[in-house]
């Protein structure tokens, strides 16, 4: 069974940066494609980023193209989302899923981290 574990949440002013990492623990024979999501409160979760197993395919939300960016670590299933020029409307919890098959911008991953709050004061 894999666990993913999210880190890098936290509180920010507009303009500002944050980095989310999200590490698969557990049983990870297998390449996982991985994502983010998030969640503000009231709202319906939506897709922010997602990246393929290999880190040769990204894809953003239009929110976030230009100021969001999605890589691999060195590390086997690590997963970052660098987060600047941060807007209040970036309020939300952010959630981390990743899956050995290609979800994409779907919510049909399999596995999904317990998410990090993010919150962006103007």
């Amino acid at each position: 069974q894999v666990q993913l574990v999210e880190s890098g949440g936290g509180s920010v002013q507009a303009g500002g940066s944050l980095r989310l990492s999200c590490a698969a623990t557990g049983r990870t024979g297998s390449d996982w494609n991985m994502g983010w999501f998030r969640q503000a409160p009231g709202k319906e979760r939506e897709f922010v980023a997602a990246i393929t197993w290999s880190g040769g395919s990204t894809y953003y939300a239009d929110s976030g193209k230009g100021r969001f960016t999605i890589s691999r670590g060195n590390a086997t299933n690590t997963v970052y989302l660098q987060m600047n020029s941060l807007k209040p409307e970036d309020t939300a919890v952010y959630y981390c899923a990743a899956d050995p098959l290609w979800v994409g911008t779907d919510e049909d991953y399999g596995t999904w981290g317990q998410g990090t709050q993010v919150t962006v004061s103007s």
